[in-house]
């Protein structure tokens, strides 16, 4: 008799070959990028949080004008990251193709492996010897050989990766924007505003110290305190 609690074979093996998507974010961009992307876009956001709660004056359009201004900021922000990306994606690729035609152009097969070394050997050396370093610089030189470079253009990948880029920084901006859509008082949405951003800096500054290999605790900590120190400046002046 059939156990019942076995699964059929056929959905074993369908779902043995079922590959779970990933979200787009995580295809285009590492954990540690998005952590920083996030860090960074918040601490903008932070920025222009409390510039508008200097400029912004009370009155009935004040709410308003303070939706816009950040909406506005991290919108500008969020395009000024995607288009950076692409930049830096570029420029390493770039890099590539030069240090791949310098080896290739090398007169003699010292002089070639000589950077290969230079490039490889501050991420290997911790983990490999000299000799296995040296081996596999030397099938590394032969593979290099045989490679045509390519040029550089924009890809697919960069432009999703833009666009991954603009949409941590956009979703990160809603906390900043949603006590201006509760409170109609803008002192009010303007400090729950500074607290929601405050709090994640520090979850973010902790997850990235996780990252990081270092103490999440003191990174957070850190962050937050850089952000209170902003906050404590800008309501000092009035803001």
């Amino acid at each position: 008799m059939a156990n019942l609690d076995e699964p059929h074979p056929g959905k074993v093996l369908k779902l043995a070959g079922t590959t779970p998507k990933k979200p787009f974010i995580i295809r285009y961009l590492d954990a540690d990028d998005i952590l920083g992307e996030v860090l960074f876009g918040l601490i903008m956001t932070l920025g222009f949080t409390l510039g508008a709660g200097l400029i912004v004056q009370e009155g009935q359009d004040a709410i308003r004008q303070m939706l816009l201004g950040i909406l506005g900021c991290n919108v500008a922000w969020g395009l000024v990251d995607g288009a950076m990306y692409i930049i830096s994606s570029m420029f390493n690729r770039s890099r590539k193709a030069r240090l791949l035609q310098l080896i290739q152009q090398s007169t003699t097969d010292e002089d070639a492996l000589a950077i290969v070394r230079r490039e490889l050997d501050p991420s290997l050396e911790p983990y490999a010897t000299e000799q296995e370093r040296s081996q596999l610089y030397q099938s590394v030189l032969v593979r290099l050989k045989d490679i045509a470079p390519q040029r550089n253009h924009l890809k697919k990948e960069d432009i999703y990766g833009a666009v991954a880029t603009f949409w941590l920084v956009f979703v990160f901006a809603i906390p900043a924007v949603a006590p201006f859509l509760i409170f109609n008082d803008r002192f009010v949405a303007l400090r729950v505003s500074d607290l929601l951003l405050l709090s994640l800096l520090f979850l973010v500054g902790y997850h990235l110290g996780r990252a990081l290999h270092t103490n999440p605790w003191i990174l957070g900590s850190i962050v937050f305190l850089v952000g209170l120190v902003c906050v404590a400046i800008v309501v000092s002046l009035g803001g």
